[in-house]
């Protein structure tokens, strides 16, 4: 069975320009108070591209997270019609938003790991 490079390609391509136009939405088109600043860390397309799941990093406490994609869950509506224009394709998949945590994630395991370093060296001395 030949692989499908062109089709793993093609949702390289589609979801980088999702991730770069929601991007530009959150930043400054999206008015709606209970989005705080947050970035598209990522965006996961569904083989068949109907739906994608998006991730997305919040500058806060898990209030702020709540608050965060409680509107751009009220707000994919309005941004799909705005792909639609933006992108000028037939189809827009369904968008899921969904918290990253993958960033805190790491600071908090190489805090972990720095600790462990100390109490190592400090055990030798």
């Amino acid at each position: 069975m030949p692989e499908q490079r062109a089709r793993k390609y093609h949702q390289d391509r589609v979801a980088e320009t999702l991730r770069e136009e929601i991007g530009a939405m959150i930043e400054g088109e999206l008015s709606d108070p209970r989005i705080s600043f947050a970035h598209i860390s990522q965006v996961v397309l569904n083989p068949g591209g109907k739906s994608a799941l998006i991730y997305v990093a919040v500058d806060g406490g898990p209030e702020e997270e709540a608050k965060t994609v409680e509107g751009l869950m009220a707000a994919r509506g309005y941004i799909r019609r705005e792909l639609l224009e933006r992108m000028g394709v037939r189809h827009v998949p369904e968008l899921t938003f969904h918290i990253d945590r993958s960033e805190k994630m790491k600071t908090r395991i190489d805090e972990l790991l720095g600790r462990t370093k100390k109490r190592q060296k400090n055990a030798v001395e």
